[in-house]
C-alpha cells in the first residue's frame, strides 16, 4: 500500500488524491501541515530534501516527489495515461503548462489569500501579477475547450488532474470564473466522473494520520 503525506487543503497534494481515488487505489495518509513547518523538519527533509508535499512513498524508504511526476507514475498502464506517443506529449504539454502558468499565479493566489493569516497584506506587492498571468493561463484553458471537452486523448487523463487542482478553487482566491463558460463545463464534467471525490476527503480504508513532527519555531 502506498504512504502518501500530503496536506489536506494543497492543491498539489489533493491532484494526488484525486488520481488516487479515480484509480480505486487504496493507500495510507499522513498529514503534513506545511504552515506549521512539518515538511521542514530533519524527519521529513531526509524523505525529502525539497521540504515540498506531496510525496509518495511507493515501497520502503523509496519516495518520490513533484505532483506531476506522482500522477505520471501512478497513472502508467491505465486509462489516465493516454496510449499513444502524440495523446502522451499532449498531456504532458499540458502538465508543464499548469506548472509554469497556472500553478504559480492561481496556486500562489490561493496559498496565500486562502491558507495563511494576514496573507493578502503579506503579498498586496505580487496579488496584480497573479491575477495578470492568472487570467492568462485561463484564457488558454479556455480556449483549448471550446472545442475538446478535455485536454489530451478525448478523455479525463493525468492532464485534467493536474489543471483541475487549482483552477477549482480559483474563486476562492479572487478569480472570477463567470467568463470561463468551457473551463466551468469541463469543471462539471471533471467532478461527474465515476470516482470523483472533494478536496476535504479522506480515505476511508486507511484513517488518515498525523505526520508526528514538530513544527519549527
Amino acid at each position: 500500500m502506498y504512504k502518501l503525506y500530503s496536506m489536506q487543503r494543497s492543491g498539489n497534494s489533493y491532484k494526488v488524491r484525486l488520481a488516487l481515488a479515480f484509480l480505486e487505489a487504496p493507500y495510507r495518509a499522513v498529514e503534513v501541515d506545511i504552515l506549521r513547518g512539518e515538511s521542514r523538519t530533519p524527519e521529513f527533509l531526509a524523505k525529502n530534501p525539497s521540504g515540498q508535499v506531496p510525496l509518495l512513498e511507493v515501497a520502503q524508504g523509496r519516495y518520490l516527489a513533484e505532483s506531476n511526476a506522482i500522477l505520471w507514475y501512478l497513472a502508467v498502464g491505465t486509462s489516465l495515461a493516454p496510449d499513444t506517443r502524440m495523446d502522451r506529449a499532449e498531456a504532458l504539454q499540458w502538465m508543464f503548462f499548469e506548472q509554469h502558468a497556472l500553478e504559480p499565479n492561481i496556486g500562489a493566489a490561493y496559498f496565500w489569500l486562502c491558507l495563511v493569516k494576514g496573507g493578502r497584506d503579506l503579498q498586496t506587492h505580487a496579488l496584480e501579477d497573479w491575477m495578470e498571468r492568472g487570467y492568462a493561463a485561463l484564457q488558454v484553458m479556455e480556449n483549448h475547450l471550446k472545442t475538446n471537452d478535455y485536454f489530451a486523448a478525448k478523455q479525463l487523463t493525468i492532464a485534467d488532474i493536474a489543471l483541475y487542482g487549482y483552477t477549482h478553487v480559483a474563486e476562492q482566491c479572487d478569480f472570477d470564473l463567470a467568463a470561463f463558460p468551457s473551463i466551468n463545463a469541463w469543471l462539471r464534467r471533471v467532478e461527474q466522473t465515476p470516482g470523483f471525490v472533494t478536496m476535504d476527503w479522506t480515505p476511508d480504508a486507511a484513517p488518515s494520520d498525523h505526520l508526528g513532527f514538530a513544527a519549527e519555531a
